[in-house]
């Protein structure tokens, strides 16, 4: 008995040591392999750690963080990264910087709009013979933008990295503080070229006729800003007397877009003074809280003016609710336009198959609300603007055009947009899921990567084979007019000595209840004329 307990004691014993050995020679050495990682961020994706709920950070492997609808496009790029490092050693890098994991179903179609765009425009700029090749990475900072003190960080090392070449940061679809506090230390603190490719708001903008000192060197823009998106609405609609409009602004902080938005529709209107602003204040950019009961009894008070067209400064969201709120009002068979920004141009994605009745007048009144707004593009904007030119000519030399009469600034856009059309048909660039150019965002962040490929080229075009400095890149801004100017599929992209796109075309556009689409209308123009020939930038314009 006392030697089977001793034998017993024994093997048990030898037994737990072995366990304690076995478990040692595997946690030591995990230890001493990843002792960063003890107590460091959740990891999402290299480059990519979670904070606040949310994967924060820069890749280019192709990883989608988390967003599906995205994941195609993100391989993609990833796919194009990794062929053109296999072929390249210099490289220049452009960061794609928005919110990559939105909630919402709409915002999330936009971002894979925004990000097929960037992507179509770098797999056509690395199949020229320019050099260098480009590489796209995508950077989120965030909902809201909340996170981006953290992605500049690593945006800065990467400008200083000889393997990264980081030249150029794009991207910024929302205008909010967060955003412009980006862009301002970008710029001003790390010199780093930033083209912001959909932020309207004024704030975020260089003046022209400014001096030498620019608010945000190195900054530009080919969107039209807010102001001048509302002197193209103005002249679109023939100028209205003020008693025949009315202002309905969001008063939420720190939102520059509807702020900005609210002090363009603001200019003065000729006739008697009309009805006063209508103020509302809402929770979030996507969250609608009560406003619904405000744009009610705002609704009830635009009846008793004699407004007819109602100026509309805030987000989408905000938006749509207002006009099913205007339409249920009984107002004696009165009909309204709804008249708001370039950040309604994915409306359409926020209305339901009810919603779409309720605009129609599927109740029997018929329809009595109107939404347009100044899109930044339309796949149908040219063809039927040389339509319409060809129209205006017959009538005044009662015979047709000649096909080389027709404006170049016409023409040239429609050209680059039936070539970008053709590659999306063919699938030449690979499968990148739905691609939808109503929206404008696929045609207009194509633009901008356009635009950062062309001023890189450009910068480099004295020293061949070698990476341009981001001061160089900069200096290119200016010189994309004329002889280098962009021919986007949005229009003609001519910048001014502060960066801005000089008279660069809004598409008028309103949702068609009857196809529930999103219409062309016409073009409006910032300078109430065409741009002028060959779009040389006139002086005392920046």
């Amino acid at each position: 008995m006392l030697n089977w307990l001793y034998n017993t004691f024994w093997a048990t014993l030898i037994r737990k040591v072995c366990t304690v050995l076995v478990v040692l020679a595997v946690v030591v050495p995990l230890a001493l392999i990843l002792p960063g990682r003890i107590g460091a961020p959740e990891y999402c994706a290299e480059g990519v750690e979670r904070s606040a709920g949310e994967c924060v950070g820069v890749s280019g492997s192709g990883y989608d963080f988390g967003t599906g609808e995205i994941r195609e496009v993100a391989r993609a790029i990833g796919a194009e990264n990794k062929r053109i490092s296999e072929q390249e050693r210099d490289l220049v890098t452009i960061a794609m910087m928005l919110p990559l994991q939105p909630k919402s179903a709409a915002e999330r179609k936009q971002l894979r709009s925004e990000l097929q765009g960037a992507y179509l425009a770098q797999w056509r700029a690395n199949r020229t013979e320019n050099k260098p090749l480009l590489r796209l990475v995508l950077a989120n900072p965030g909902a809201d933008y909340a996170q981006q003190d953290k992605v500049v960080d690593r945006l800065a090392a990467m400008a200083d990295s000889r393997r990264d070449n980081l030249r150029a940061v794009t991207g910024f679809n929302l205008s909010l503080g967060n955003t412009k506090a980006a862009i301002d230390r970008l710029t001003n603190e790390l010199h780093i070229p930033v083209l912001a490719s959909r932020v309207s708001a004024d704030e975020i903008a260089n003046a022209d006729n400014g001096g030498n000192r620019l608010k945000f060197p190195g900054l530009a823009r080919i969107v039209p800003t807010n102001r001048q998106q509302a002197a193209a609405l103005a002249d679109f609609h023939g100028g209205l007397r003020d008693a025949e409009t009315v202002l309905v602004k969001d008063m939420r902080p720190n939102d520059i877009y509807d702020e900005s938005l609210a002090k363009a529709f603001s200019r003065p209107e000729p006739g008697p003074p009309g009805p006063k602003d209508q103020v509302f204040t809402s929770p979030g950019i996507n969250d609608p809280g009560d406003t619904g009961n405000d744009f009610t009894l705002i609704g009830h008070n635009i009846c008793e003016s004699d407004a007819k067209v109602v100026y509309f400064a805030g987000r989408p969201v905000h938006l749509r609710l207002f006009a099913l709120k205007l339409a249920e009002v009984p107002c004696h068979g009165k009909k309204y336009t709804i008249v708001s920004g370039s950040g309604a141009a994915t409306l359409d994605r926020y209305l339901s198959a009810a919603d779409w009745e309720k605009l129609r007048g599927d109740d029997g009144g018929g329809s009595t609300i109107t939404v347009q707004y100044a899109a930044p593009g339309h796949p149908d904007a040219w063809n039927a603007s040389l339509r319409q030119w060809e129209k205006e000519q017959r009538a005044r030399t009662d015979r047709a055009p000649a096909a080389g009469d027709r404006p170049a600034y016409l023409t040239e856009p429609q050209k680059e947009l039936r070539e970008l059309k053709g590659l999306i048909r063919r699938q030449d660039a690979g499968d990148i899921g739905d691609v939808d150019l109503e929206d404008s965002r696929t045609m207009l962040v194509h633009d901008g990567v356009r635009a950062i490929a062309a001023a890189v080229f450009l910068a480099n075009s004295q020293a061949a084979g070698t990476v341009p400095t981001r001061t160089r890149v900069a200096a290119q801004w200016p010189r994309l007019e004329a002889r280098y100017r962009v021919k986007g599929t949005s229009g003609w992209i001519c910048l001014t000595n502060g960066g801005n796109a000089y008279d660069k075309p809004v598409a008028v556009v309103r949702l068609d209840p009857a196809t529930r689409r999103v219409a062309f209308v016409g073009l409006g123009w910032p300078e109430k004329k065409p741009q002028p020939a060959d779009c040389v930038v006139p002086s005392g314009t920046g």
